[in-house]
């Protein structure tokens, strides 16, 4: 679309140019002149921004200029959006949240809590009450109790991992600065990932894609003010000659 602009306002300033000799006409060739003049000139600096032009000092600023580029979107990043504050403020608006998010049941389902019931074992043996256990069977007595133990387990395990007690624990585990710092580590480490896989060629059409519209019209108004000039030239010109 800006190319379409920047075309349309060169021809309309070269054809204002083109009737003004063709017509003999000064005031149409002054405003053709400096109208195409501004849209050249604007067009050209446009241009430069994004490709090296041979013998023109600074041109092909964006490619150039790559590494810092890739700087800028780095610190701002991390210095604007990151930042601890920020994690914390999207951490801590999820709270109220957490309750529905966080379902750790489908998990508990799975633990195999039959370590946790020989330990248990082992330490009712190991107790006074081992003695008195060893006259009805030792631990074998004890097997009978293995299934409802993990039964009744997982479900205190639920129960706890729901109950808002837990769910603020949690958060206050979260908001700790040291988990914090982690998970900026981590965010700054995807970011430099991808920063590490932009090319030089990408960065430029990235930003060609977000200034693309008004860059088309810095053409325009350069054609428009570029007339407007030779059109106060021309009269001033006229003005004196009389």
């Amino acid at each position: 679309m800006s190319l379409n602009k920047s075309l349309i306002t060169n021809l309309v300033a070269a054809l204002i140019l083109a009737a003004g000799l063709l017509l003999n006409n000064a005031i149409l060739f002054w405003v053709g002149l400096f109208a195409l003049s501004g849209a050249l000139t604007n067009w050209l600096a446009v241009y430069m921004l994004f490709e090296k032009v041979p013998g023109l000092i600074g041109s092909g600023v964006i490619p150039n200029r790559f590494e810092e580029f890739k700087g800028a979107i780095h610190t701002l990043m991390m210095e604007q959006f990151f930042t601890a504050e920020n994690i914390d403020k999207f951490v801590s608006g999820q709270s109220s949240e957490l309750h529905n998010k966080l379902n750790l049941t489908p998990v508990i389902e799975k633990v195999d809590l039959a370590p946790a019931f020989d330990r248990l074992v082992e330490v009712i043996m190991n107790s006074s009450f081992g003695s008195m256990l060893g006259m009805f069977g030792g631990a074998g007595a004890l097997t009978p109790l293995k299934e409802p133990f993990e039964k009744n387990m997982k479900v205190s395990l639920i129960e706890m991992t729901e109950a808002p007690e837990f769910l603020a624990n949690l958060q206050k585990e979260i908001d700790q600065p040291n988990v914090m710092a982690e998970i900026q580590a981590k965010i700054e480490e995807i970011i430099n990932a991808r920063l590490e896989e932009l090319t030089p060629e990408l960065v430029k059409k990235m930003v060609q894609q977000m200034i693309k519209q008004h860059l088309g019209w810095l053409v325009v108004w350069g054609g428009v003010f570029g007339g407007l000039i030779g059109l106060v030239s021309a009269l001033v010109s006229n003005y004196l000659v009389l």
